[in-house]
């Protein structure tokens, strides 16, 4: 029931907009010094395959140079009942867009996956909230077969966002996550 529902959701989301991956609005403008520095994953949509599970922390930094680099940490289960806190690292490659990337990642681990996948920021305040999104197949009708996104919060697990995040959201699927709280 849950899946029909989802596909329900997506199917209204389609028909209300444009869903070709080319056409997705980003973020205008997007200034990566601005944006650099640590966040926390508070909602994501999950694509396929092993994926960070929750307690997602991600820095952001830029070199000398300019090139902006990331390390990303979370929970992962790997072999069906494997709990454990996964390293993840990433390149990105610019675009002529400064709000699209193309993300090289990569595990710390060999059973962790790699990509190369299409990393946009859809929208940031740079202070309190900002949206992520990647695709890493698009089909042949320009849609994107596999996909996943975040919201992520600058410096704490809540945050409030303008309304008009809220519809972006919605667009993108993305669920809130629960954070484990280590005591």
């Amino acid at each position: 029931m849950l899946l029909y529902a989802v596909a329900l959701c997506l199917l209204a989301s389609c028909w209300a907009q444009d869903c070709r991956v080319d056409n997705i609005q980003v973020m205008p403008n997007f200034d990566r010094t601005r944006y650099a520095g640590t966040w926390y994953a508070i909602a994501k949509k999950d694509p396929v395959g092993l994926f960070l599970i929750d307690n997602i922390v991600a820095d952001f930094t830029i070199d000398e140079r300019g090139n902006m680099t990331a390390t990303a940490e979370g929970r992962v289960i790997i072999l069906n009942n494997w709990e454990l806190c996964a390293n993840m690292f990433g390149t990105f490659e610019d675009t002529t867009n400064p709000s699209k990337f193309k993300m090289k990642y990569w595990g710390a681990a060999s059973y962790l996956q790699t990509g190369y996948d299409d990393h946009w920021v859809i929208d940031t305040d740079y202070d309190n909230y900002a949206i992520h999104y990647s695709c890493r197949e698009v089909g042949y009708d320009g849609t994107c077969i596999d996909s996943y996104s975040f919201i992520f919060s600058h410096g704490s697990h809540t945050v409030k966002m303008p309304s008009k995040i809220h519809v972006q959201i919605s667009d993108l699927l993305i669920y809130p996550l629960s954070f484990c709280q280590e005591s």
